[in-house]
Parts: C-alpha cells; structure tokens; sequence
C-alpha cells in the first residue's frame, strides 16, 4: 500500500504544479518544455489536439499563439502516492469566457526531477460547471 500525500512530496508535486502553471499563463516555453518527460510515451490530450510523444507536445508549444493565456483556477487537488508519483486536476475559467476548463495532469519522479508523463485539457459545455 502507497502512503498518500506524504507532506514533503506533496509539497514537491505541488511546486512543480505552480511553476508548470505560472510557465503556462506567461508562456515561458522552455519551462513548460522542460516539466514534460522527454519520452516517446509521454502524451496530452488538448482541447483541440491529441498528442503523443514529447516531441509532438515540443512541437504543438512551440508554435500555439501567446495570446489569451490567462486564467483562474477554480479548485486544485494535488495527490501524491508514495515518494515518485502524484496526480494534479484543476478547473479553471479563461479570461473573457464563461466556459470551465479541466485540467489533469500525471506527474512521475525522474532522474532530472519532477515531471509530467500524461496531461489531458478538456473544456465543458457551455452553461455547465
């Protein structure tokens, strides 16, 4: 059995959960690079977009516009099971739009430190929180 959310690595997840969030609303591409495992089987489901290795998540950041990338999280939980793994969901509300966001992200501990090996991003309906 894993021990759950183990205060100092939750503490960790957490970080790199905030520093992955702050990279992603200033669009500092390289921060947002470098917390993706860099593995042929890391993957992120996108809004508008299915992604299946890092190279093709590099790729898809590398050319997404820099406009319109502020938001407000709703509610966070960070969970963390045993020393190396944690998940993070969020929701959040765009700038400007009436629409809620989901945000699920699967951290993994590696050799270079926190990072993140599957992310899946899905808005709900119009009218639905």
């Amino acid at each position: 059995m894993y021990e759950i959310n183990i205060p100092e690595v939750h503490a960790e997840v957490s970080a790199a959960f905030y520093r992955y969030e702050k990279a992603l609303v200033t669009n500092d591409v390289a921060v947002l690079d470098e917390l993706f495992y860099n593995n042929e089987h890391t993957l992120r489901f996108g809004v508008t977009e299915n992604l299946f290795s890092y190279a093709e998540i590099a790729a898809f950041r590398a050319s997404r516009p820099s406009q319109g990338l502020a938001r407000d999280l709703i509610r966070t939980v960070i969970t963390t099971y045993g020393r190396d793994f944690g998940v993070a969901n969020t929701s959040f509300r765009r700038e400007g739009s009436d629409r809620i966001g989901r945000q699920s992200h699967t951290w993994l501990r590696t050799d270079e430190g926190w990072r993140i090996v599957a992310a899946h991003v899905s808005l709900l309906p119009p009218g639905v929180e």
